[in-house]
């Protein structure tokens, strides 16, 4: 990979987005919510739903940023992003637990 290469990867792996950080902790309250639903078949609780999707949401756009544009998204791609990153995230933790439930 050339270094043109890596700066473009780089430059679009970024967090920011057309989203305000109030929207942030509402998207990854739903994002975590819908999350553990999918995975487990529950919640995990109001905090910890925004904190599973806040951190979903960053695991998601970061490997979406390979393929799309992450940072051009709206509130309903963030969310979209922060719910599969959120699924990976609780699916990953699933498994290092060794959690029946896990997906």
């Amino acid at each position: 990979m050339d270094t043109l290469a890596a700066a473009e990867i780089l430059a679009r792996s970024s967090v920011a987005t057309n989203v305000g950080w109030i929207s942030y902790l509402f998207i990854g309250a739903i994002a975590g919510w819908i999350a553990g639903k999918i995975v487990n078949g529950g919640g995990s609780g109001v905090l910890m739903n925004i904190v599973v999707g806040i951190a979903g949401a960053l695991i998601g756009g970061f490997l979406l940023s390979f393929f799309l544009d992450t940072a051009s998204g709206g509130w309903w791609f963030t969310l979209l992003t922060a719910v599969l990153g959120s699924v990976i995230l609780l699916w990953i933790v699933g498994k290092i637990r060794g959690d029946s439930t896990g997906a």
